[in-house]
C-alpha cells in the first residue's frame, strides 16, 4: 500500500484539520466543502485523516462494509446472520473514495453484473462507488463542476444513509452512509444551493504567502518523498497523540452539555447572519459540541461556537449588494458583534 503523508505533519491548514476532525467526530454534521487553490494540500488532509483514525471492524466479505456490531444499517446479505453467531469480521482502513467528474451514475450507485449475467445467466448486483464508501469518505475535487443529475443523487443518498438502485429487472437497497467531502475552486463555477446547504462546513484554504511556512512545506513534502518509512516513524508519537484525541473525543461526545444560554446565543448569531432555516444553527452546534469533545471539556461555551461559527455559516448568507465584505468577514464581524471580541 502506498504510504500517506502524515496529517499532523500538514503545516498551516489549521482550518482545514479541525473542520476535517470535527467531521470524523460527528458525522451528521454532514460533511465538509474546501475552497482553495490548486496543490494546497486539500486531498493530503483527507487520506491524512483516514490513515490516521482507527481500523473500523467489517464483515468478512460484504462489498458494504457492514459494521457486525452495530443494531442495524446492514444490507440483506448480512442482516439475516446478525446476533446468531454467524458473522465473521476483520479490520480495515477506513476507506476513502474518490469520485471523478466523468464517473457515469451506474458506476456509482451501481449496476448489472454484466460477466456474470452473460457466463451464467444470473442477474447480480455489482456494488458502485457508494457501497465502497460506505462508513468512510465520499472525495468529489471539482465537486462545483458535478453534473446536476449526479448532484441530485448524492443529495438524495446523503440525505437517507441508503443507496437505492433499480433497473434491469433488479431492486437493491445498501447502506451508504459516508461523510462527504468537497473540494473546488469558487472561480470555475458557483455550487448549487441545495448541494451547497448540505455541506456542514465550508472553509477555505489558500497558498501560504510566509517565506518560512512555505519552506517548512517544503522541507516536510521532501523528506517524506526521500524516505517516507522515517517519515513517519519520526511522526508516529504526533500520529497516535492525534488518534487518541479523536477516539476520546467520539466517546465523550454524547455526555458534552449544551447550556440554554449557548443554544439561545448560537440562534441569536444565525439570526444577526440571516441564515435560512435552522439547518445553519443546527451544524453550529454540532460542531461546537465536538470542537469541545476535541478538546476534552465537558460543555460547550462561546469560545467553541466562535471557533466553528465561520467554518459552520460562511456559506449559508445571503448575498448582501450593499456589503462588499467576504462573507468570513461578515461572520466574523457577527460573531464579535453577538458574542463579543
Amino acid at each position: 500500500m502506498r504510504p500517506v503523508f502524515p496529517f499532523s505533519a500538514i503545516v498551516g491548514q489549521d482550518t482545514v484539520k479541525l473542520a476535517l476532525m470535527i467531521a470524523a467526530i460527528e458525522p451528521t454534521i454532514g460533511g465538509v466543502l474546501i475552497f482553495g487553490d490548486r496543490g494546497t494540500g486539500k486531498s493530503t488532509a483527507i487520506r491524512g485523516l483516514a490513515a490516521l483514525l482507527p481500523e473500523m471492524s467489517v464483515v468478512s466479505g460484504c462489498p458494504y462494509n457492514c459494521a457486525p456490531d452495530a443494531p442495524g444499517g446492514h444490507c440483506d446479505a448480512c442482516r439475516p446472520g446478525m446476533g446468531q453467531g454467524r458473522i465473521k469480521k476483520h479490520k480495515r482502513q477506513v476507506p476513502v473514495v474518490d469520485l471523478p467528474l466523468g464517473a457515469t451514475e451506474d458506476r456509482i450507485v451501481g449496476s448489472l453484473d454484466l460477466e456474470r449475467a452473460l457466463t451464467q445467466g444470473e442477474k447480480a448486483f455489482e456494488p458502485g462507488l457508494l457501497a465502497k464508501a460506505n462508513r468512510g469518505f465520499l472525495y468529489i475535487d471539482e465537486v462545483n463542476l458535478l453534473e446536476d443529475h449526479l448532484v441530485d443523487l448524492l443529495l438524495d443518498v446523503a440525505a437517507s444513509g441508503e443507496n437505492l438502485m433499480e433497473r434491469e429487472g433488479l431492486s437493491i437497497r445498501h447502506p451508504a452512509a459516508f461523510v462527504l467531502i468537497g473540494s473546488g475552486n469558487p472561480e470555475e463555477g458557483e455550487l448549487r444551493p441545495q448541494l451547497l446547504d448540505r455541506f456542514g462546513l465550508a472553509v477555505d484554504v489558500t497558498t501560504p504567502e510566509e517565506i518560512e511556512t512555505r519552506v517548512q512545506v517544503l522541507r516536510r513534502r521532501d523528506s517524506f518523498e526521500r524516505d517516507p518509512t522515517a517519515f513517519l516513524e519520526a511522526w508516529r508519537e504526533e500520529e497516535d497523540a492525534t488518534r487518541k484525541r479523536i477516539v476520546s473525543a467520539k466517546k465523550r461526545l454524547a455526555n458534552i452539555k449544551v447550556s440554554d444560554a449557548i443554544y439561545e446565543t448560537a440562534s441569536r448569531l444565525c439570526v444577526s447572519l440571516g441564515t435560512d432555516g435552522l439547518r445553519g444553527e443546527l451544524t453550529l452546534l454540532r460542531a461546537a459540541r465536538a470542537a469541545a469533545a476535541l478538546a476534552g471539556k465537558r460543555a460547550v461555551s462561546v469560545d467553541h461556537l466562535k471557533q466553528v461559527a465561520p467554518a459552520a455559516l460562511q456559506h449559508r448568507l445571503r448575498r448582501d449588494p450593499l456589503d462588499e465584505a467576504g462573507s468570513v468577514i461578515r461572520v466574523n464581524r457577527a460573531v464579535a458583534d453577538v458574542l463579543g471580541p
